[in-house]
């Protein structure tokens, strides 16, 4: 027995401007489209249940091809500093939140290019609000934190310890430790931080997903198994909350390679309803805002540094090798255009056949690497969100010789590459909507230009397909997810506008309606 739904504009996606009157789906799928009298006719003897959408739109459900999905709920949880505007308003809630904290000061998001002045925090004016609690902020990228001295005590931090591979310990002209981390530096304090407990972990998907439903989003592309204890704990969170319990979501787990030792083979090729495993998750360099994205030549901004490599070329083609022995498809971290040459060469080295790799991120993408990503069964995981975020300082980085090739997402799906689309969350906001809305406006919704490099603006049809018919096609699901057409999942997002229709900042103004996972509406 069935479900007829009606009363909508159904976007197909099989192609532009393409849509049905209505639907019939069984068993969690679409088993038909058409005019409702048609499907009424046809299927009449098995719709045990009609629902009306009232004049909705609706689209394939909105899959974010890249995020963190457990990160997303703790930076619900805890204290949110991606909004604050200036470094004296960051100081206030950090005053606040030392009287709230019982061991660790946690804070997320900080972002100094969203203050006038720039500033970042000193350890030792971190020691002023707080020299007896530790205190952990993490940085917008999550690939910087600032810590006070306290912290750097706990984790045996001071100025005679060297930078470990992969990270640096900012330090002052005297050789302190100035409280800034980069990268795998970060890692030190992040061993001496309480461990979590299940119930956290379960708590924070929990509050994820639910605000996943919110966002209009059906699934997720989620890479959380390094950061909470035993991955095997954070699988059996996913499958007490979204394959067996009540929050169905099509949860697709990337493996940390830090990880990649602790999960069973048996768990590695996992495939269940909504929970399945995918790639090995390499990290090959840093990100742009702390200057520790690798890029082939020196920053603009500072000469001095041209980035950090996570791993050098012999140890990046050995990790991709392991994923090789093991059945595996990669997914690697590449922002500037040195890290995506080094995958490249190790993907080129040791390459899957059938299987398709990911290069997350490609913030900075040279003509030669493109060339030799479209000789590779390579997706290339972008976030459009990054654009609004990034610009204008990113062009102070990286120096406007680069900035053709940067960012560039008209020029990649132009030349061919098939682009998903995700929010990297909590770095960026979850909310796809935000997501699309930068994709065809290169800017942000509160700025009044013609967008960053307008000539790289996608249309509304390309900037939906990153998260519908692309995720999926990310994941090889292109023949199951990502169309509202027969034999895929019934998955939906319904919105109270056609943004077919509209003009981009109109998105904005756009009620997400609910969505329909699997036939069951959220």
């Amino acid at each position: 027995m069935g479900k007829l739904w009606f009363h909508a504009t159904f976007y197909t996606m099989n192609k532009e401007n393409e849509y049905v009157e209505a639907l019939y789906t069984e068993g969690g799928l679409i088993r038909d489209t058409g005019t409702e009298a048609e499907l009424v006719e046809k299927y009449s003897e098995k719709i045990e249940e009609t629902i009306d959408l009232d004049g909705a739109f609706a689209y394939p459900g909105f899959v974010d091809s890249h995020l963190h999905m457990i990160g997303h709920g703790e930076r619900l949880m805890r204290l949110d500093l991606s909004h604050v505007s200036s470094s004296v308003e960051m100081l206030q809630l950090l005053l606040e939140q030392k009287e709230k904290a019982d061991q660790w000061i946690i804070g997320e998001g900080w972002n100094e290019n969203n203050f006038i002045d720039r500033k970042i925090f000193h350890r030792m004016e971190l020691d002023e609000i707080s020299d007896d609690k530790p205190m952990f902020l993490t940085r917008i990228c999550r690939h910087a934190a600032l810590v006070n001295s306290k912290a750097l005590e706990m984790a045996g931090i001071t100025k005679d310890t060297i930078n470990p591979e992969g990270g640096v310990i900012v330090k002052d002209a005297e050789g302190e430790p100035t409280g800034l981390l980069l990268d795998e530096a970060v890692e030190l304090v992040k061993e001496v931080m309480p461990g979590v407990s299940d119930r956290y972990i379960k708590k924070a998907l929990m509050v994820s997903i639910k605000d996943l439903y919110k966002k209009g989003l059906v699934g997720g592309h989620t890479e959380d198994l390094a950061y909470y204890r035993d991955p095997l704990e954070t699988i059996k969170a996913f499958d007490e909350l979204v394959e067996e319990g009540e929050l169905p979501l099509r949860a697709h787990l990337l493996v940390n390679h830090k990880a990649f030792e602790k999960v069973p083979y048996e768990q590695l090729h996992r495939s269940g309803a909504f929970v399945e495993t995918g790639a090995m998750k390499i990290f090959a360099d840093g990100a742009l805002g702390g200057r520790t994205a690798l890029l082939s030549e020196p920053y603009a901004d500072d000469p001095s540094t041209s980035g950090v490599a996570i791993h050098n070329q012999m140890q990046l083609d050995q990790l991709v090798v392991d994923a090789r022995n093991k059945g595996m498809d990669v997914a690697i971290h590449v922002i500037g255009d040195k890290a995506l040459e080094m995958a490249l060469t190790a993907i080129e080295r040791a390459p899957r056949a059938p299987g398709r790799d990911r290069l997350i991120h490609v913030q900075v993408a040279r003509k030669d690497l493109r060339e030799r990503m479209k000789k590779l069964p390579v997706i290339l995981d972008i976030q459009p969100r990054f654009v609004a975020s990034d610009f204008p300082w990113v062009q102070e980085r990286l120096g406007l010789s680069r900035m053709e090739e940067s960012f560039a997402w008209k020029t990649l799906l132009d030349e061919g590459l098939i682009c998903a689309g995700g929010s990297d969350a909590p770095i960026e906001p979850v909310d796809p909507l935000l997501g699309i809305h930068a994709a065809v406006t290169r800017k942000k919704p509160t700025e009044n230009h013609q967008g960053y490099q307008p000539e790289q603006k996608l249309s509304m049809y390309e900037a939906i397909q990153l998260f519908t018919t692309a995720s999926a096609y990310a994941i090889q699901k292109e023949h199951v997810a990502g169309k509202l057409s027969k034999g895929f999942y019934a998955d939906m997002t319904i919105l109270s506008n056609d943004l077919f229709k509209m003009e981009p900042d109109q998105i904005l103004d756009t009620e997400i309606l609910g969505v329909v996972i699997a036939e069951q509406r959220k």
